[in-house]
């Protein structure tokens, strides 16, 4: 039995962040060294509290009545840096189930023991969905090795979430700290996507500078979503907002990047796009609703 049921009352909420970051936890631990933190808040020119609590940003959501998405990333292997934990991670977010949804994280490299932990934290912490960033986790997503992962998550019905193109990790840094970026080229997924069809996938970001390929994809698998975290929307290419306000209507969310980018930020510049009030409301609530099964 589960020890996480969400209690998120859509009457209550104005929208739905489906891309907010944990990077620190309650023991003083951190998701990225110290070189890797501060090239990010250069990259996002971000002025915020960069390792919130969950505490801390249950209340910064609650107080502006959003629900939100919350993850880590384990990228061990990739990185050589140990991991928040995923499962405490949900087990905080249960005491804030009115506003908070837990993803989880696996190391893909780790094999049978990513696919028994991902079972773990779908069955007894009630994970919604899986966080993976192939860039910081060194992997391809269309290797065959990590099949049987997206076997187990096909048949758990939950969500594997990836990020897309440029990441401001390692930005700026030598070599970019050795992550390559071509691991999250979104045409990685179309492959995963097609061999898995019942798996529902987000990529996260708009995908610069290939995205033309996940508006692509997006379009042609029913599986595929967009998420328009990382950006802030005036900065959006656009035919990504053409499409996200015609064909992909139902196929695009919110998310914010949280720390990195506020959600403050990120709606006050969606606020002047050119979308109509219809398909706003499915990009700020509807479609996330719907495809996290709260609807």
């Amino acid at each position: 039995m589960s020890r996480y049921q969400p209690r998120i009352d859509l009457e209550q909420i104005s929208a739905i962040d489906v891309h907010a970051h944990i990077e620190a936890d309650h023991h003083h631990n951190f998701a990225l060294d110290d070189q890797l933190l501060e090239a990010s808040a250069k990259y996002f020119r971000s002025s915020d509290n960069r390792t919130p609590t969950i505490e801390e940003l249950a209340d910064h959501y609650r107080s502006r009545r959003i629900a939100a998405v919350v993850f880590t990333v384990d990228a061990s292997t990739g990185l050589g840096h140990p991991p928040l934990s995923s499962e405490e991670i949900a087990e905080q977010a249960a005491s804030h189930a009115d506003v908070l949804i837990p993803f989880g994280s696996v190391d893909p490299w780790r094999g049978g023991d990513a696919v028994t932990q991902a079972r773990r934290l779908v069955s007894e912490y009630g994970v919604r969905g899986f966080k993976f960033h192939p860039s910081l986790q060194a992997f391809e997503p269309n290797d065959r090795q990590f099949y049987p992962l997206y076997a187990a998550l096909e048949e758990l019905g939950v969500i594997a979430l990836f990020h897309t193109g440029q990441t401001g990790i390692g930005s700026g840094l030598p070599g970019g700290r050795g992550i390559k970026l071509r691991y999250s080229d979104p045409m990685l997924l179309d492959d995963v996507a097609a061999d898995f069809p019942q798996l529902n996938m987000i990529m996260a970001h708009p995908s610069v500078p290939w995205v033309d390929s996940a508006i692509s994809i997006a379009t042609h698998k029913a599986n595929m979503y967009i998420d328009l975290s990382g950006w802030s929307p005036k900065y959006f290419p656009p035919q990504l907002v053409r499409q996200a306000g015609s064909l992909l209507k139902h196929k695009v969310l919110f998310g914010s990047d949280y720390p990195v980018l506020s959600p403050d930020r990120w709606l006050a510049a969606f606020a002047d796009l050119e979308i109509k009030d219809d398909v706003r409301q499915l990009i700020l609530k509807d479609n996330a609703a719907r495809l996290l099964r709260l609807a």
